[in-house]
């Protein structure tokens, strides 16, 4: 390609970047008339509501994209825009491992065994254990030097040995595998397991085994608060108080291969289709590789947690996935089992059930999830 070849491709690929949401998103059909459309514009139209909702939905050739509010900065909502995925990120960490089986790496592989003296307490913890939230493993977002160190400077990098040395000295909360309780120190175990047995940096990785073969070409895990442009601005919002936006205000490096990754509603919909049928797979004749336990926060209908899985038994059907919620963004993800049929729904506050936030419009989203999965499904 000749000097001026190149200089108009930049500047083409430049434009195509600028194109107004109504262009961008005209490949995806939606309707205005529906029962969820109608949820998602009451919800973000209600008092303490979020800003903005986007639900990506496809059933397999047929893509659907449905909009409410304002994806913030000036920006329509569309499925291209950046967010943080929050804890969806430990997803991707088990289908990281489901990906190493046997290249170095086990769901019998021990902390002892690949990185001791990590853990102390944790020695004979497996990557089962890890992935199913059976540890026992203290959580390190709990550990008073952690929160102090986090309060004094929001932005500060955290290293992934610091993460886990915030617990280094901790026992463990009960025998690895008699209980179920997620843990983000789990995932940050994990993701030191898959490191070693790749040999690689884990953000290395997520890019070999994840995104590049999946087309997730606008998907990373960032080390600084700052989010690639354009991004889904996420929210504060408190009663009586205009939405604060909070998008960049903590840095993901403190969340790691537990909740830090940055991605889009289409690339999760890539993901969906590899990560759901794979990690049924890989877990295929495990016993109790389902067991009572729900993500954080909830999905809709009754939870079951998997390895790194979730499972979601609702009145349309039932589905797999992950949820995730970190200051400004609610999101869950969900595919049948083969992975054709799916829903990415993004809200752009941290409203959650227990949590911050109107619980009745934390319940109205989950509602809203359910109706997109009934027309996931349908």
């Amino acid at each position: 390609m000749g000097g001026r070849q190149l200089i108009f491709a930049t500047v083409v690929v430049a434009l195509v970047s600028l194109l107004p949401a109504s262009s961008a998103a005209a490949k995806f059909k939606t309707d205005p008339d529906s029962h969820l459309q109608r949820q998602i514009e009451a919800i973000v139209g209600s008092k303490g509501g979020p800003p903005g909702i986007s639900v990506l939905i496809r059933r397999r050739g047929h893509k659907e994209f449905f909009r409410a509010g304002s994806a913030g900065g000036g920006l329509l909502l569309r499925p291209e825009l950046r967010f943080r995925i929050a804890s969806v990120s430990k997803a991707f960490n088990a289908y990281v491992a489901a990906k190493l089986l046997n290249r170095g790496l086990s769901f019998n592989t021990t902390l002892g065994s690949s990185i001791p003296g990590t853990l102390p307490a944790a020695e004979a913890v497996t990557l089962r254990q890890l992935l199913q939230h059976t540890s026992g493993l203290a959580e390190y977002i709990q550990a008073p030097a952690f929160v102090e160190q986090l309060t004094a400077d929001p932005k500060r990098y955290f290293s992934p040995t610091e993460l886990t040395g915030f617990v280094r000295d901790a026992p463990l909360e009960f025998a690895p595998g008699s209980k179920y309780h997620y843990s983000d120190t789990d995932n940050i175990a994990a993701a030191l397991l898959e490191e070693k047995a790749f040999g690689v940096p884990y953000q290395q990785v997520l890019a070999k085994l994840v995104f590049e073969p999946l087309g997730m070409a606008y998907s990373s895990l960032p080390v600084t608060p700052r989010i690639p442009r354009p991004f889904l601005h996420g929210f504060d919002v408190a009663p009586g108080k205009k939405p604060e936006d909070v998008s960049e205000l903590l840095n993901p490096a403190g969340a790691w291969a537990s909740g830090g990754i940055v991605s889009t509603s289409l690339d999760l919909s890539y993901f969906l289709r590899s990560y759901v049928p794979t990690m049924l797979r890989a877990t295929q004749g495990l016993t109790g590789r389902f067991r009572p336990g729900s993500s954080s926060p909830p999905g809709p209908g009754k939870n079951f947690a998997g390895l790194g899985i979730f499972r979601y038994h609702t009145g349309c059907g039932t589905v797999y996935g992950h949820t995730g919620s970190f200051p400004g963004y609610r999101v869950f993800i969900a595919a049948s089992a083969d992975g054709e049929r799916s829903v990415v729904f993004v809200a752009n506050a941290q409203i959650v059930p227990g949590g911050e936030g109107s619980q009745k419009v934390a319940k109205a989203i989950t509602e809203a999830q359910a109706a997109a999965l009934c027309r996931a499904l349908s």
